[in-house]
């Protein structure tokens, strides 16, 4: 047992060690993970006076297992058959240089551009564990060294909420954008229904990042009588209403989420694969359409310019896959229940991304800044502004000055915020005295 011990902890120290070997502020979003933040300990109830919640998370914010049975394999250490579901997100061995390689070809996935339609790669079914309960967003991992949600649960578990009872989680198959999330959106609507009968009061929906988009997705496709009942209000953490400009690098030459090991490129085959990246692309409701997006020595790529950046990049699936995915969030349509929008700004945020005569298949060697949360610009952050006049329900805007994207599920200003609302004591006055920034 101790020798087990001893291993995880050398192999969370091996895995910040090569973040901090990364770039700008990776190494800190690593740390939260893999040690996340204790969050308030004073236990107010012995049981929760609050509306029950659901929680939805961001990109690649809970667990995804598979089944094999593959017809080959791209390298002879990479399992082909499996008598039952194994860890797909996250799997630790996926950091090393051969798993990289079995993981890419066990995640991605196949699209038809006849069907308009993503299904897993041949010989690999997909599940996402643990619907209706908590375990599969606070952690990534099976034994508990990837922290995500953790702390936010335990935060409501310490004010007296009781996993998979009154704060739930609804994870899904991240890598599908919501167009193809039908039979997710029924089981969530079931939940919410469910823990409605269950406590007799409608429920808190609390998104992060991408869940946020979903969530909203979700909302403009119910009657407003059904959302009346059942629903108290929206409690959006970093929502990209206006996409995000970082998908862009995302399709263009990869992204490694912070970790030096793994090549850019290599999991940027992975990344082409789903319906996710190609749908969060920056909307023109949150750029002016002279704003570049992607630089090059011959050509600086605007919102009109998204075709030939597909053809440009040679992803022609992801034209397709932007068109039947983009009017989700062209019009970005008020959710009709009351909305708690919170997010971060005062973080330089990259808005254009400046390539060399090596683009696509190289990094950034330059980028231009503005204000967001370091992965999110305020332009798409602040959208949730305009829903103040689409409908009669409150929308409450709060913004915290030096707040990170993924550090808002970890922070303790936003961890006092939600205990307030899901306890009845938040107050416009008092949310505007807490947030300013401070000098």
């Amino acid at each position: 047992m101790k020798d087990c011990l001893e291993a995880r902890v050398a192999l969370v120290l091996v895995l910040v060690a090569l973040c901090v070997q990364d770039s700008d502020s990776s190494m800190f979003w690593f740390v939260n993970v893999f040690f996340p933040p204790v969050g308030p300990e004073d236990a107010k109830l012995n049981q929760s006076e609050g509306a029950p919640i659901v929680i939805v998370p961001g990109n690649i914010g809970n667990q995804l297992e598979g089944k094999l049975n593959k017809p080959s394999l791209v390298h002879w250490l990479c399992m082909k058959k499996t008598h039952d579901y194994v860890t797909l997100w996250l799997n630790l061995n996926t950091f090393m240089p051969i798993g990289i390689d079995c993981w890419i070809d066990n995640v991605r996935l196949v699209y038809n551009q006849t069907t308009r339609k993503s299904t897993n790669a041949p010989g690999v079914e997909t599940r996402v564990p643990g619907f209706g309960k908590t375990f599969s967003v606070e952690h990534l991992d099976n034994i508990q060294l990837t922290g995500y949600l953790h702390t936010l649960v335990q935060s409501l578990v310490n004010l007296g909420y009781v996993r998979d009872e009154t704060v739930r989680a609804a994870p899904y198959d991240w890598r599908f954008a919501s167009i193809e999330q039908e039979e997710y959106f029924h089981k969530l609507k079931n939940l919410i229904e469910e823990m409605y009968t269950s406590y007799r009061k409608p429920v808190y929906l609390l998104g992060h990042s991408l869940g946020c988009l979903h969530l909203l997705h979700f909302l403009n496709n119910q009657p407003q009588a059904w959302k009346d009942k059942f629903i108290h209000g929206f409690i959006s953490l970093g929502g990209l209403w206006g996409g995000a400009i970082k998908s862009l690098r995302v399709l263009a030459s990869g992204d490694n989420y912070g970790v030096s090991l793994l090549p850019p490129m290599k999991v940027r085959i992975q990344q082409r694969t789903t319906t996710t990246n190609p749908w969060i692309l920056p909307t023109k409701q949150a750029w002016p359409p002279e704003h570049i997006f992607i630089s090059t020595p011959t050509y600086n790529y605007t919102y009109d310019d998204y075709r030939k950046f597909f053809s440009d990049i040679e992803y022609e699936d992801g034209w397709f896959k932007w068109q039947d995915s983009k009017e989700l969030l062209s019009n970005l349509p008020a959710p009709g229940v009351e909305v708690y929008c919170v997010y971060g700004i005062g973080v330089p945020t990259p808005v254009t991304y400046i390539y060399d005569e090596h683009f696509p298949n190289a990094q950034p060697v330059g980028f231009l800044y503005e204000d967001g949360d370091n992965t999110v610009s305020t332009r798409s952050l602040s959208l949730c502004k305009g829903w103040k006049e689409q409908q009669k329900q409150k929308v409450h805007v709060i913004e915290y000055p030096g707040l990170q994207h993924l550090d808002i599920v970890y922070s303790n200003q936003t961890l006092t915020l939600i205990e307030d609302i899901v306890l009845g004591s938040y107050s416009e006055s008092y949310s505007e005295r807490q947030h300013e920034p401070s000098n």
